[in-house]
């Protein structure tokens, strides 16, 4: 049996997580850390994760970045694996990731779906049939909650479809602020946010007459829990201390 603690236990994704949890009989929930340490489920739940003195195999990371210290703190004082699941870091953020990735394993991943890490492969293998002679365009949409933009995802999705080309591209967000014709060089981004939308990621290959698209659509935050409990299960019997990603569960 694995024991996993639940960061951000309390949010919408923490319950998905505990509920998938729930549903596994390989895994069971010892804590919660939330920085609203209400108990909504059967374990105990602390706002400051070194309150905590029991024995874990793992923690997943629902949260916020400016939880991250004080998590990798716990994390490497226990030489705890983690998965990191939040979005929105920041160049200092992740200097304390790749520092904490020196000492224990951290699987990081900006969307913990199947569907999208697989997208990811089909995306830098179509840059790299396709070239120079197709423009790349990138189009997230995403709820009204949703604070950061553009998604940690769209960000993949460049970078893999980046890999796939043989000159670094442009990452390009916005296009009003300039009045010229697109670049070639360019990989366009755009964010729509509304609603209640949990997640769609659509990859636009425009060439001379044609265009090829790949989508991804999200229709319940279960599919990321069910994402991240199977990277739990992953990272918890891995020991060599690096960053892992759902490349290395899935593929691996």
């Amino acid at each position: 049996m694995i024991k996993l603690i639940i960061s951000g236990c309390n949010g919408r994704m923490g319950q998905f997580v505990a509920a998938a949890c729930r549903a596994d009989e390989e895994l069971t929930v010892v804590a919660g850390f939330d920085i609203n340490p209400v108990k909504l489920s059967d374990f105990p739940v602390y706002s400051d994760p070194m309150e905590f003195g029991g024995s874990a195999d793992v923690i997943v990371d629902f949260s916020n970045p400016a939880a991250l210290p004080g998590l990798l703190s716990y994390c490497e004082a226990r030489r705890l694996p983690v998965v990191l699941c939040t979005t929105g870091y920041s160049d200092a953020h992740m200097a304390m990731i790749n520092k904490a990735a020196e000492s224990i394993p951290v699987f990081k991943s900006a969307n913990m779906t199947i569907g999208i890490n697989l997208l990811m492969r089909l995306v830098k293998q179509a840059a790299e049939a396709l070239g120079p002679g197709f423009d790349i365009e990138i189009v997230e949409r995403h709820h009204n909650k949703k604070i950061d933009a553009p998604s940690g995802t769209a960000l993949m999705l460049a970078y893999a479809a980046a890999q796939g080309l043989d000159s670094s591209p442009e990452y390009v967000y916005e296009r009003e602020s300039v009045r010229k014709e697109r670049g070639k060089n360019e990989i366009g981004i755009s964010a729509v946010r509304g609603g209640t939308i949990p997640g769609e990621h659509e990859v636009i290959f425009a060439g001379n007459n044609e265009v090829i698209e790949f989508k991804h659509t999200v229709y319940s935050r279960e599919v990321f829990a069910a994402g991240a409990v199977r990277a739990a299960k992953y990272i918890a019997k891995q020991k060599t201390p690096r960053i892992y990603d759902m490349n290395d569960a899935l593929f691996g």
